[in-house]
């Protein structure tokens, strides 16, 4: 089967065969027909400190997905192959306290699909079918396939009172305008997201932001005092990883506000604590979804209205992987869609490599 492969340590990312993965009793097979891009993935095929110290080679690479589960372990209960599906990439321990008590998210021994183990870059790969998510009705493909990036959002999003309050979002990235999208669904008054790439703040105001701010070329004060927010924002997500943009939510962040941390930033790097403190502000840091409370919180809200297709803006076959990956690495998209094979050929080929097998 082909697969995209992280085959040495070094830059770049190469479409390679590989044999059809052996499932285990607890997992499925899963054939995926659309996969997404992230920002890890551009991580790993730049090969940066992050990468170095994290990815092991070789590796399938790859964990935002939707497809179809062509097999399913012997133990497999809950999933049927045909089912349409996208999961959760993280894999947790299941015996720690924090899964034995529902918080699995917090698991210290988690493990990500596509970053420690086999990812969905490829014809078929497995998953434990306690990770699997089935689609609902009335969610697209796309969407479907960008599951995991929007459960971010939504995480972030729902970590805090939106409704009828101003919201300030640093970073356009498309976790960061999904939640502009999301904030304004759950009742936000004002949303303003900050950023330095147009392509995207453009694409956020599509998304439904009262306003976008781009920080090299406009005043975030100036804005605000156009809007009529005179107290600060009640509530900041800060996604872009940037130390400026930090400073920024801390400052314009009103008495008793909060804080949702996503955005990675470097380490070391400092803060004026007696903003945190004087002004009373409530910090939380924001990783992944929570399992799987979150899922059924977006796809709820996508069946109520929300629409994030604009989000999605480059679609390519998989055999032009390297076309998405040089689109996402110059900044020029939103999510980018990566085609693994048409609906209709669906199993067809799994039947035929059985078919093949030795008897």
């Amino acid at each position: 089967m082909k697969a995209l492969v992280k085959r040495a340590p070094g830059p770049g990312i190469f479409l390679e065969d590989v044999p059809v993965p052996q499932i285990k009793s607890d997992e499925v097979l899963i054939q995926p027909l659309k996969t997404s891009i992230c920002g890890t993935d551009i991580h790993i095929y730049k090969w940066d400190a992050w990468a170095q110290k994290t990815v092991p080679t070789p590796l399938v690479i790859g964990h935002e997905f939707m497809g179809k589960v062509v097999e399913v372990g012997s133990d497999v209960k809950n999933v049927s192959v045909g089912e349409k599906v996208s999961g959760e990439g993280h894999i947790t321990c299941g015996v720690c306290p924090n899964c034995l008590a529902n918080r699995s998210h917090l698991c210290p021994k988690t493990q990500v699909i596509g970053i420690h183990t086999h990812g969905c870059f490829a014809d078929y790969f497995p998953l434990k079918a306690t990770n699997v998510f089935k689609i609902p009705e009335g969610v697209s493909d796309e969407v479907a396939a960008i599951f995991d990036p929007l459960g971010n959002a939504v995480h972030s999003a729902l970590s805090f009172n939106l409704a009828d309050r101003d919201v300030l979002i640093t970073g356009a990235g498309p976790i960061g305008i999904m939640a502009a999208g999301i904030a304004k669904h759950l009742g936000a008054r004002n949303v303003i997201i900050t950023d330095v790439n147009e392509v995207r703040l453009k694409l956020a105001k599509k998304m439904g932001a009262t306003a976008t701010v781009n920080v090299h070329k406009e005043n975030l004060s100036n804005v605000m005092e156009t809007l009529g927010i005179q107290e600060g924002f009640a509530v900041a997500l800060e996604m872009s990883g940037s130390p400026q943009a930090l400073t920024q939510s801390l400052e314009t962040l009103q008495p008793g506000g909060k804080l949702g941390l996503l955005g990675l930033l470097p380490p070391g790097i400092s803060i004026d604590w007696n903003l945190v403190i004087f002004k009373m502000l409530t910090l939380k840091g924001i990783y992944g979804r929570q399992v799987f409370k979150t899922w059924e919180q977006m796809a709820q809200m996508l069946q109520e209205g929300l629409d994030v297709e604009p989000v999605v803006t480059h679609r390519y076959p998989i055999e032009d992987f390297q076309k998405g990956f040089d689109v996402m690495m110059k900044g020029e998209s939103g999510k980018v869609i990566l085609e693994w094979v048409d609906e209709e050929a669906v199993g067809l080929e799994f039947e035929e490599e059985e078919e093949a097998q030795p008897a």
